[in-house]
């Protein structure tokens, strides 16, 4: 209970300041309507009008909710779940993409930290590199990509994965570096005590050790991945995903339907860092480096 306590009061918080902020964004469109129609609205009807605007600037939170209990519950309800209109059927698109740039980020940041941790060259050359690539906007990446991947036949979720990858690979190459490194002095030289070849040092101490740093590090590259697919849904004019579904929404002035989907994306970022967490702790605890 004294766990949960806080989390409620940072919820209810977010929700009153939400609320309350809808209100004020609002409120102008209201009272112009209230104008045009020569009325006078009290307070507590311009409150109501504002939490219920078909476009407003600020969707109140029952608003969103109840938006995305019609793109999903209702639509399982009726069967049609993966409907262009289900965000069931977006969130499994954007999900594709994710997991592909993610599984492909993981690998090229390990293989890389590997690398740049047993090879001075590549310590000095590389690392600078990643470091300057992530100084690059995405926004600017992103259709390079898509406009390069095209012109060689590669389209659809590829050129997505691929700037997921770009988002996801570096926090996986800082945190692997770091990890490989975190044997002291004492344990490299009992190793060396031991005749123990490179490989047995990385297998056997260096790989586990890095265990904590690489499950910290993939759930902060699973949540950029997830950016760099929306973000890559942007510019291809997708008919599916979660940014094709916030790109529709700004096109028409769907303010509900862009935080539906937004709110969305927050959940399946929470729900894929949670699994990460799930495997981390059954990991670490098989290692018994954690209770």
């Amino acid at each position: 209970m004294r766990s949960i306590l806080p989390i409620l009061t940072v919820v209810l918080a977010i929700f009153v300041l939400w609320y309350g902020m809808a209100v004020k964004l609002n409120a102008p469109w209201a009272y112009d309507k209230a104008k045009r129609a020569d009325v006078t609205l009290s307070f507590s009807e311009m409150v109501a009008d504002t939490w219920s605007q078909n476009k407003p600037r600020l969707p109140a939170p029952h608003q969103v909710t109840r938006e995305i209990w019609k793109t999903t519950g209702a639509m399982i309800a009726k069967g049609k779940a993966f409907s262009k209109r289900s965000l069931i059927y977006h969130g499994w698109v954007t999900l594709s993409a994710t997991s592909l740039g993610f599984v492909m980020g993981t690998m090229l940041g390990i293989f890389l930290a590997i690398g740049i941790v047993h090879n001075r060259a590549m310590d000095m050359s590389v690392m600078p590199w990643v470091i300057a690539s992530q100084t690059i906007p995405i926004l600017a990446i992103a259709p390079m990509v898509i406009v390069v991947l095209n012109a060689i036949g590669i389209s659809g979720l590829i050129p997505k994965a691929v700037i997921s990858m770009y988002l996801s690979f570096f926090p996986v190459v800082v945190g692997m570096v770091k990890g490989l490194r975190a044997p002291d002095h004492m344990q490299l030289d009992q190793m060396a005590t031991w005749h123990a070849s490179r490989v047995q040092v990385f297998w056997k101490l260096r790989l586990p050790s890095s265990m904590p740093y690489l499950f910290t590090s993939l759930k902060i590259a699973m949540a950029a991945s997830l950016i760099g697919a929306i973000v890559g849904e942007l510019p291809t004019g997708a008919q599916g995903g979660l940014g094709a579904r916030m790109l529709t929404g700004s096109y028409y002035g769907q303010t509900i339907q862009i935080w539906s989907a937004l709110i969305s994306a927050a959940v399946l970022a929470a729900v894929l860092v949670g699994i990460i967490g799930i495997i981390q702790n059954i990991t670490l605890k098989r290692m018994g480096m954690a209770r």
